[in-house]
């Protein structure tokens, strides 16, 4: 986790944290369901259109973007992966037409826990993505 600059650094890091840690456990909780066949996943990735045979790969990547999420070093890159697959969970929530904010729109409810709470803990990504231009000026060379 990069060290936190400014006024309020350590209880934005901190919050940052726990955000992280709520999209890391929900994360495990999933895959691991789908790497272990459980039956309830099975049946439900069923329902979505899913054949069983590419359900534990879908969990393997699932760990694949935890692990490198949980890495500070790669946890830009996990979160860039993680950003596609919730990408894929919309389109398949949409196209079977299942309900919006409960279903269809859960992967994006995700993506804000993985996106805030890395901007929260690391100063690299929150100056990317800045919204003051003064904070902007020395990312010009990235």
């Amino acid at each position: 986790m990069d060290k936190a600059a400014g006024t309020g650094g350590k209880g934005r890091v901190w919050t940052g944290r726990v955000l992280s840690a709520i999209a890391l456990l929900f994360l495990l909780f999933d895959s691991v369901n789908k790497v272990s066949k459980n039956p309830y996943v099975m049946k439900a990735s069923a329902q979505l259109g899913y054949p069983e045979a590419v359900i534990q790969q879908i969990g393997i990547i699932l760990l694949v973007c935890l692990i490198l999420y949980a890495i500070p070093r790669t946890s830009i890159i996990g979160a860039i992966i993680r950003t596609g697959f919730l990408g894929g969970a919309v389109a398949t929530n949409l196209r079977i037409e299942n309900p919006l904010f409960t279903h269809t729109l859960f992967p994006v409810y995700m993506g804000v826990l993985v996106w805030g709470g890395l901007y929260l803990r690391s100063e690299r990504v929150r100056s990317l993505f800045s919204l003051r231009k003064e904070d902007r000026s020395h990312t010009q060379h990235i």
